[in-house]
């Protein structure tokens, strides 16, 4: 039996909304982390105790902010089980595999080396210390290498093939999975925005030091850091996102439209919409286009001869596929039950890259091989995303990116000139920008998940067979539960978060620091 439209949406949501929230503390922890190897890096090598209290200091930071991401995290797991019972089964083979590594190597890894990092100062030597945070960094970035590789395995499925004796996807080549190009650029993608997640983070918080006025050679070094860790990660995720994109171009035609608007084919040279508003029910764009000729062409492919498949063109296209998949899922019932023929195991063979689009028309009926026309029409219009949540979510990314640029290049020039503490406009602006890295990272998931939808695995597990059979009743308690419990989360992180970060250094108890010396005097 299929589950009803309003749990499968429901689970969507509930699924969606606890992993932005898990995905609001993993860029910090990304880049927290090895920004803590170069500040000790520094104490090892100069020996000035600054740099092992900013060690210390942001490490503390980053102990909050990991806490959280790992209570955050487990529940998703659960969450697989629970709501998305199909799925867990259907791609356990695969899916399971990365998902199994990530905490064998990765959550392990950097377990144990949070506690030794925070409770071995003093009791090691430098040297040592140095390899525990080198190594804490390490499993930290490591979990997103697994969980992207198994994400980008979803975005576009290699490695593996469907068995409809057991209903799953095997893995015939675990190192296709973890080669393919789309995998990589997405998890160098990821890395190096956590990195200037981190260093807007560290930019923006010194920044209000040097506004006060206080703890001004911590925050000058502090700043240093952070501006020049940000400006090498803001042009790294800028290169590593335009691969990304022409990764995307070749695997995923429908996300790539969506996320530039294109609902018609255009010759090339191509123009790209930087502004457009578009109708998925009139499958067009109305009101003010603004067009840039030739840009498209050039973002999309590198060149003038390139082009972008319009969404009716996928349409289109989706609409034979369906058709043949309803014949493969005609065929796959009658292997299933045991009675079909030679002539259909011939045909099943033929047809059965195009079961999944025969199982969109699920949602329309419940045997789709007895889908009618108008059933298979409104299928193939379903087949792609909303575009007009795809292509603002990326615009509001870009704009973000923009921002971070023009603030790490100058902070970065004023640290080159030693001129940091002058221009105290900018240190607003850093401090006012801390959050635009987290709108950002939120923005490109939303380009990415709603970008595949409607699929789970693309072109071959549709979203909608692949939620529990549960009552949309019990989903939307445990939704609501969700929300209150990890708004709950979000607060104490803000709270500890705004706590810490007033104190500064002086939460270190050094008697060196401003508040400190406030109270000795």
């Amino acid at each position: 039996m299929n589950p009803s439209a309003l749990t499968v949406e429901l689970s969507r949501m509930q699924f969606g909304l606890t992993a932005m929230y898990h995905f609001l503390f993993v860029p910090l922890t990304l880049g927290l982390s090895w920004m803590l190897v170069v500040m000790e890096a520094a104490y090892l090598k100069t020996g000035k105790q600054v740099y092992k209290d900013m060690t210390r200091f942001w490490g503390k930071l980053f102990a909050i902010n990991f806490a959280m991401g790992v209570v955050t995290g487990i529940t998703l797991e659960f969450e697989f089980g629970q709501n998305w019972a199909y799925f867990s089964h259907f791609i356990g083979g695969t899916f399971g595999t990365a998902l199994a590594i990530e905490g064998i190597t990765a959550f392990m890894t950097e377990a144990t080396m949070f506690g030794l990092f925070f409770f071995t100062w003093d009791k090691v030597s430098k040297k040592v210390h140095f390899l525990i945070t080198v190594v804490l960094a390490i499993g930290t970035n490591l979990s997103i290498v697994n969980i992207l590789v198994a994400n980008s395995w979803m975005q576009h499925p290699v490695g593996s093939h469907f068995d409809y004796h057991t209903m799953t996807m095997q893995l015939d080549s675990f190192v296709a999975v973890y080669t393919q190009l789309l995998a990589q650029v997405r998890v160098g993608h990821v890395a190096f925005a956590g990195f200037m997640t981190a260093s807007m983070f560290v930019l923006g918080i010194s920044s209000y030091y040097l506004l006060k006025g206080r703890d001004v050679a911590f925050a000058l070094r502090s700043f240093a850091v952070a501006a020049g860790f940000g400006i090498c990660s803001v042009l790294f995720v800028a290169f590593l996102g335009d691969a990304n994109g022409l990764a995307v171009a070749k695997t995923e035609p429908a996300k790539l439209a969506a996320i530039e608007g294109q609902w018609v084919t255009q010759k090339a040279p191509a123009a790209w919409f930087p502004v457009a508003f578009p109708s998925q029910s009139e499958e067009k764009n109305y009101g003010m286009i603004i067009k840039i000729p030739y840009a498209l062409s050039l973002i999309t492919s590198h060149s003038l001869t390139g082009t972008v498949k319009g969404l009716k063109d996928i349409i289109a296209e989706n609409t034979a596929k369906i058709y043949k998949g309803k014949i493969a899922y005609a065929d796959f019932v009658k292997l299933r039950k045991g009675i079909a023929t030679p002539e259909n195991e011939a045909e099943f063979s033929k047809y059965s890259k195009y079961l999944g689009y025969g199982l969109l028309l699920k949602k329309q009926t419940e045997n789709p091989a007895l889908a009618t026309d108008l059933q298979v029409a409104q299928a193939a219009r379903d087949s792609i995303p909303q575009v007009s949540t795809v292509f603002w979510a990326f615009r509001i990314m870009l704009g973000c990116w923009g921002v971070m640029f023009l603030l790490f290049a100058l902070s970065f020039l004023l640290v080159v000139r030693k001129q940091v503490k002058r221009f105290r406009w900018l240190l607003a602006f850093n401090l006012l920008a801390i959050p635009v890295p987290y709108i950002a990272a939120e923005s490109g998931w939303v380009v990415t998940e709603l970008g595949r939808q409607p699929w789970v695995v693309h072109g071959i597990l549709p979203t909608y067979v692949s939620s529990s059979s549960l009552d949309w009743q019990s989903v939307a308690f445990s939704l609501g539960a969700f929300v209150v419990f990890y708004t709950l989360l979000f607060g104490v992180e803000i709270f500890l978060m705004f706590k810490y970060s007033r104190l500064g250094p002086s939460s270190l108890h050094e008697g060196r620091y401003h508040f400190e010396k406030s109270q000795q005097n």
